[in-house]
């Protein structure tokens, strides 16, 4: 699928068919999952040649951002969310001649709102898009910490609550980690690029002012994404620390179970012994004497616990 932006006597014209004609005015030539043909067209027609697939997907940094006489090209890696988890994908750019060229294989909340903003906005140039890209991304950022910082505020008060712990609790905050951890790759990804730009050769010095403004504001996402990771590794150090009292609670209630019943087996055991000479058992009282033996041997380190404060 193609979308393709020109901007046409002052106004944006966005279509789908790439006419030959139209070409100068194009800025903006966006391509999400694309046919064979489809890349065959835009490189003839442009005289560029597109990542490939294996190029995309590269992790070096050194295959991120690539820099020639003629053109920039870019690697991104963009978040999409399915089923309330975070799954990385490949985004490619290419600016050539002014032309701001992208593939990728879905669609993303960011491309649509910049398409908005193209309308609006009327760039000029594709740098100017790219720019409007990475500042939307941005912005979609900040929203996706800014809802996770309300999902720690709402566990810490669901922690504080809770009287039985759950172990989806656990879930939760390693989710929020997770999350939070791709958060801060993708800020960091755009901040190498952000850097790059301003130390281009042909990328215009013109946006020097708005590429430090944006790294600004990457700089406190960090942060904050900093902040929300000590905030959770504390809320999985309480509940690590609430499931270590709630366990030495049950230990404390059987090591009190043992040290009560012990002496009471010991006495039961005695008078259950079958040897033939046991004075004990012709005594008349011997037998309500064992059982209140026993009670007293239960009831006495009861006493002395309560005493002390240990139950």
């Amino acid at each position: 699928m193609l979308k393709l932006f020109s901007k046409i006597d002052g106004r944006i014209v966005q279509s789908a068919e790439l006419n030959a004609e139209d070409k100068e005015h194009v800025f903006w030539v966006d391509l999400i999952d694309p046919t064979e043909d489809e890349k065959k067209k835009i490189e003839q027609v442009f005289n560029i040649e597109l990542f490939t697939d294996q190029e995309s997907e590269e992790i070096e940094l050194s295959s991120r951002y690539i820099e020639t006489e003629e053109e920039i090209g870019i690697n991104m890696n963009f978040t999409n969310n399915k089923h309330d988890e975070e799954f990385l994908e490949p985004v490619s750019f290419i600016l050539k001649d002014n032309v701001l060229f992208t593939e990728r294989d879905n669609e993303y909340v960011t491309f649509r709102a910049t398409s908005r903003k193209v309308r609006m906005l009327k760039p000029q140039t594709g740098e100017r898009a790219f720019l409007m890209i990475l500042d939307t991304r941005i912005d979609y950022l900040a929203d996706s910490i800014e809802l996770i910082t309300e999902k720690i505020s709402k566990l810490t008060k669901k922690l504080v609550k809770e009287e039985k712990l759950d172990s989806d609790l656990l879930k939760e905050i390693t989710n929020l980690q997770e999350k939070s951890m791709v958060i801060r790759e993708n800020s960091m990804e755009m901040q190498r690029v952000l850097s790059s730009l301003n130390k281009s050769r042909i990328f215009p010095n013109d946006f020097y002012e708005t590429i430090t403004i944006m790294l600004k504001d990457l700089s406190s996402l960090l942060e904050h994404v900093s902040f929300n990771f000590h905030r959770l590794e504390f809320l999985q150090d309480t509940f690590q620390g609430l499931v270590d009292m709630e366990q030495n609670q049950i230990m404390k209630v059987f090591t009190i179970m043992t040290v009560i019943f012990a002496p009471a087996t010991l006495i039961a055991g005695i008078y259950g012994m079958n040897f033939e000479y046991m004075p004990e058992l012709d005594e008349k009282y011997a037998y309500p004497l064992a059982l209140l033996g026993i009670l007293i041997s239960m009831v006495a380190p009861l006493g002395y616990f309560k005493m002390k404060k240990w139950i």
